[in-house]
């Protein structure tokens, strides 16, 4: 893994390398999401956040289904 030095302006600013952007496609105007992990300031690409979302809530599962399974344990247990 490679890893930049880069500097915080006076108006919060950073500039992400030029090696960085072109590795994740990001050109003049792309947005960024921008969170913090503990001490670590993590920029992702929308796209990729919504991915993410939606691979954790696309369960094959039904959520339904589990909450009734639940609940008739904890009704044959009464």
């Amino acid at each position: 893994m490679t890893q930049y030095i880069t500097k915080v302006n006076a108006q919060g600013r950073i500039v992400i390398p030029i090696e960085l952007r072109q590795q994740l496609g990001l050109v003049a105007g792309s947005k960024l999401i921008a969170r913090l992990e503990g001490n670590r300031l993590v920029l992702e690409k929308p796209d990729d956040v919504f991915q993410r979302l939606r691979s954790t809530f696309n369960s094959s599962e039904s959520l339904v289904e589990e909450l009734i399974a639940e609940r008739r344990v904890e009704a044959a247990n009464e």
